[in-house]
């Protein structure tokens, strides 16, 4: 039997990445069942779409655009894309007329799932946020289901609708490594197995003011700890010609233990076993993949999130006890670094129970099992 799968979504690692673990999957679950599958993702080709295409998926160029809820010009320019977005759907969707359609979200997703509700397409959505965003928002209405990360995203949704809480899925290469040791990873990494291994992330593009406080402190840090920094590929120069200005008076010794990294792709899952602190943004990929490995955190929302979810995000995070949030007008030395030296020095095993009992490293194949149980 041929199933045809359409997805999207996109704009970000946090709505790529997902799908990539939900592809892996679906296209598992289709071996088992003797499904021959044909999947095709629909949305923004942008610097992640490779992603999914390496899985063997045929991505097609949607034109995406933003509908903000605010009065801003931009939406005088974005409004026709929206419209093009829509006919350039429905003219594709009719040549490939999916069994069943599957949505992350984000810019390009809602003119495909409008097309697919034209069409009578079966639509299931996820999203991973404490707080939804508009394409999930406005989508919810006509989505034969819906599936949370957060089960506090409940009250956003029509009461009427098939709701699930199954967490965010993650990758199936970043689970292999949740059972190596902290030790044992620092040492295949080649980092100081006696060390304190601070990993930094400001997200999948990097964060310039957690990249600035970092470097701020970097000596003080570098007495005590060593620092694996994802500063973001348009951040990697600058941030080497600031250590480069600041280490010139550092010990020889101290300066070894800094390692900024662009981006944490091969490494990534290797460098989470290995850390004994993160310090990062609470988009929920992040916060499941610290759950997941069962680490502590120290977890820093972004402001600019849409709809302030990154700060509901970590707050939800927080209440499980498994993470301290901190507000960037706190980025300082006397509170930011006392919350350092604090969490480190007393992990707590309570804190570690917390993220595992939180985390949901099923939730990738229980979506691919509902999508499939669409199919009509």
């Amino acid at each position: 039997m041929k199933v045809r799968i359409l997805i999207t979504g996109g704009g970000s690692g946090g709505h790529i990445f997902p799908l990539v673990a939900i592809v892996k999957q679906l296209q598992q679950l289709a071996v088992k069942s003797n499904l021959e599958l044909d999947l095709r993702y629909y949305g923004p080709q942008d610097i992640y779409t490779s992603y999914i295409t390496r899985e063997g998926v045929e991505a097609r160029a949607i034109t995406s655009s933003k509908l903000r809820r605010y009065f801003s010009l931009k939406n005088f320019i974005d409004f026709p894309k929206f419209v093009f977005s829509v006919f350039q759907s429905l003219f594709k969707i009719y040549w490939f007329m999916p069994d069943v359609a599957f949505s992350k979200g984000g810019p390009g997703a809602l003119p495909v799932l409008m097309a697919c509700r034209f069409y009578s397409i079966p639509v299931i959505i996820h999203d991973s946020d404490a707080v939804p965003g508009l394409t999930n928002t406005v989508s919810s209405r006509f989505a034969r289901q819906i599936e949370l990360s957060f089960a506090s995203a409940k009250k956003y949704f029509p009461t009427s609708k098939v709701v699930k809480v199954v967490g965010n899925p993650i990758r199936e290469e970043l689970l292999n490594y949740v059972s190596l040791d902290p030790i044992g990873a620092k040492e295949r990494l080649k980092l100081d197995p006696k060390l304190p291994l601070i990993l930094v992330l400001g997200g999948s593009l990097g964060s310039v003011r957690i990249n600035n406080f970092i470097l701020a402190y970097l000596e003080k840090l570098l007495s005590k700890y060593q620092i694996v920094h994802q500063v973001g590929t348009a951040n990697l120069t600058d941030v080497k010609k600031t250590f480069a200005a600041i280490s010139r008076q550092m010990d020889p010794k101290i300066k070894k233990r800094y390692y900024p990294y662009a981006f944490l792709e091969n490494k990534y899952g290797e460098m989470l076993a290995a850390s004994d602190l993160v310090i990062a943004r609470s988009g929920a990929g992040t916060i499941f993949e610290l759950a997941a490995f069962g680490k502590s955190a120290i977890l820093i929302p972004l402001p600019e999130s849409a709809r302030n979810h990154q700060q509901m995000n970590a707050i939800e995070y927080s209440k499980t006890g498994a993470a301290e949030v901190l507000e960037e007008n706190n980025l300082s030395e006397g509170v930011a670094l006392r919350m350092i030296d604090k969490m480190i020095k007393n992990p707590g095993v309570q804190m570690r129970q917390a993220t595992l009992k939180f985390s949901k490293p099923k939730a990738a194949e229980m979506i691919a099992a509902d999508i499939l149980s669409l199919v009509r």
